[in-house]
């Protein structure tokens, strides 16, 4: 099926401000998850289309970067009460690309839209300070310069948000910016790209480069000496490739990489209130985040009531196409993922763990999984190595604090952690003690485009959101003077 024109996104490259053909005429389909239906053919850029990108960003930097920070600043305000005019639209076209529900769609526009609000008020705080050195011999001025032509790449699981997470701060911040998104959900940043050219954003300062030839476009792009930035969003896996690549041309790299959460729940919390949590943690975006929990260490006294309580939730949500407005579970995004999810079950059964509720396949068309608990899960389990990306929730058990947190921190990942208590002074401890760059302590949402969002040890490297994303994109440049 193809999409209803009032959803309809554009489905060619854009750059310097025009919309294009790939430069060999090729393109991809793009798929609906419910129903693997193709609702779309999008352009699919080659090497040449890269570096044509980068052409276009490099001419427009300079007159960008010296645009006053005010009318940057409204230009992203703008792009922001566009986003919110044209919120369901952009919902839609979430579900039909993505397949998360129509809830979760709508969340994402929102929250989408509100790194365009947060960046335009950044926009004119880009502060500098002047220092007296201690020898007194002269002044230290630091200034903070945009960083320049910047490459974004992003994932498929929030085809808004994680555009506007990147492109608000780097126009605030005054750069030019080429977006490459996941060729499993492009038409959502093409649509993107067409917001932000009704609000006044000039040609050539942003575009946006659909393919699905991705290793070998971003490597065209990284390695052409007039990038300077690299941003991405993704995996560990394909992070560490990228690294790589960004060291040969010395680019500066911010990396958003998988997470592995824990979720603690001590025997002294409020067990209904971490269930409420829990389900937020785990079933945002049906469990395919980033930030999503991913493993469940709950302490021994607690533990039954609990995974009850929790089974009982996942089993009363309900699955089927995202557009349906009563539907809470949606597909994933391919079949790739479902038997990613069948093969980490099987491997938690084979060792003994315990299928709670859930744990099939539907027999209906599409990528759907069912929302399942899965008890008794022992440490060496792939499923608790891994990133889950799906709406499991395996459940472990602890019996003292120092070993709920080292079964926590034991793991390459740390991107944020959660943890329920009714204790303050523990839960102040623990977050201390937890190895993640975010914790959530008696919430299981910690995402906010006022917040550094970002981790720590094979999570990543920097932060996006807040001013610290702001500073991401920019270049301190200290001056020594006197007076």
């Amino acid at each position: 099926m193809v999409l209803d024109e009032a959803v309809r996104a554009p489905d060619r490259i854009y750059v310097e401000g025009r919309w294009t053909s790939s430069s060999d005429g090729s393109e991809f389909e793009v798929r609906d998850p419910s129903d693997a239906s193709v609702i779309a053919s999008v352009a699919n850029a080659t090497t040449a289309d890269a570096l044509a990108c980068v052409d276009s960003a490099h001419l427009a930097g300079a007159a960008w970067a010296k645009r006053a920070p005010r009318e940057r600043a409204e230009i992203l305000r703008r792009a922001f009460e566009l986003m919110t005019q044209q919120s369901e639209r952009i919902a839609t076209l979430i579900v039909k690309e993505n397949g998360k529900p129509l809830a979760d769609a709508r969340s994402e526009t929102a929250y989408a839209a509100e790194f365009f609000r947060w960046y335009s008020e950044e926009a004119v705080r880009n502060e500098g300070t002047v220092a007296i050195s201690p020898s007194g011999a002269n002044r230290i001025l630091v200034i903070h310069q945009p960083v320049g032509v910047c490459v974004l790449v992003t994932p498929w699981n929030f085809p808004a948000a994680m555009a506007t997470r990147k492109i608000g701060p780097a126009l605030a911040a005054g750069c030019t910016v080429i977006l490459k998104p996941a060729s499993d959900t492009p038409l959502t940043a093409l649509l993107m790209a067409s917001i932000l050219e009704e609000a006044g954003v000039p040609p050539g300062v942003v575009n946006v480069l659909p393919s699905n030839r991705s290793g070998d476009v971003v490597a065209a792009m990284v390695n052409d000496p007039r990038v300077r930035k690299l941003s991405f969003t993704g995996s560990t896996e394909v992070g560490r490739v990228l690294l790589k690549l960004a060291a040969g041309s010395v680019v500066s790299t911010s990396m958003e990489l998988g997470g592995n959460a824990p979720f603690l729940v001590f025997a002294d919390a409020d067990i209904d209130s971490a269930v409420d949590g829990a389900m937020i943690a785990k079933m945002r975006n049906i469990g395919e985040a980033c930030t999503a929990a991913n493993r469940f260490y709950v302490e021994e006294a607690v533990a039954e009531k609990f995974a009850g309580l929790l089974a009982d939730r996942m089993r009363a949500l309900k699955l089927g196409p995202g557009l349906d407005e009563s539907v809470q579970v949606g597909p994933l995004i391919n079949e790739a993922a479902r038997e990613k999810i069948d093969r980490l079950l099987t491997d938690a059964v084979g060792r003994g763990a315990g299928i709670v509720t859930g744990g099939g396949r539907p027999d209906r068309p599409g990528y759907y999984f069912e929302p399942t608990v899965v008890e008794g899960v022992v440490e060496g389990s792939a499923i608790l190595q891994e990133e889950i990306f799906g709406p499991v929730a395996p459940i472990g058990t602890f019996t003292t604090e120092d070993e709920g947190v080292a079964m926590a921190n034991d793991t390459e990942f740390g991107l944020v952690s959660y943890l329920y208590t009714g204790d303050l002074k523990r839960g102040l401890r623990v977050a201390e003690a937890l190895e993640a760059g975010m914790i959530g302590l008696n919430r299981g949402l910690v995402s906010d485009p006022a917040a550094p969002f970002g981790g720590v040890k094979q999570s990543g490297i920097g932060r996006e959101g807040g001013h610290e994303g702001l500073l991401d994109y920019t270049e301190s440049k200290y001056i020594a003077t006197e007076w």
